[in-house]
């Protein structure tokens, strides 16, 4: 009875430490997002430590967990995006159709465009050229390489659409403002 009775005042001091440390954690990882980027909404939340060029514009109320955003072509986010861990957007790629073999000095830089309400699951990679339609689902592990079409799910390596997100409840719920 006494050990438990000692035990339960660290268990609190532990739980709250660890809570604490995540709090600070976010604050210190959304401002050095903010500083790097060229635009961010309201409400921005950066769990963990991400990368972001100065080329990537963010909308309101999004939520990142390790996005790292690698080249320098233009990156646009719209309202109420969430991502997975270790998510990947790359823009920027060799020229190997240049002066020299195997690439030149020279870089090509491509944009992406992602919607409203885009959710990536962990280990996410997108090239450049892309647009991500609003309410798409993008399942962990994928390569996504070309256009997914709004409310899509899509998985694989290349990412294939899997099936469609119901577009009467997605809509119903976005008129209530019904958002995470």
């Amino acid at each position: 009875m006494l050990i438990q009775i000692i035990k339960f005042p660290y268990r609190w001091l532990f739980y709250h430490y660890n809570n604490m440390r995540a709090n600070w954690r976010r604050i210190i990882c959304t401002w050095r997002a903010k500083r790097s980027m060229q635009s961010y909404g309201l409400g921005l939340r950066v769990n963990f430590p991400c990368v972001f060029g100065s080329k990537v514009s963010v909308g309101n109320y999004c939520n990142f967990n390790g996005m790292q955003v690698l080249g320098g072509g233009e990156v646009h986010f719209g309202d109420y995006f969430h991502s997975g861990t270790e998510c990947m957007i790359i823009t920027q790629n060799h020229n190997y159709e240049g002066e020299m073999i195997p690439y030149d000095n020279t870089y090509i830089y491509k944009n992406v465009s992602i919607g409203e309400c885009v959710w990536f699951g962990n280990r996410v990679i997108v090239t450049g050229n892309v647009t991500i339609g609003e309410g798409a689902i993008i399942a962990a592990g994928s390569v996504v390489c070309k256009d997914v079409p709004p409310l899509a799910i899509v998985g694989g390596n290349p990412a294939k659409v899997i099936k469609y997100r119901d577009k009467v409840h997605y809509y119903k719920l976005k008129s209530e403002g019904k958002f995470n």
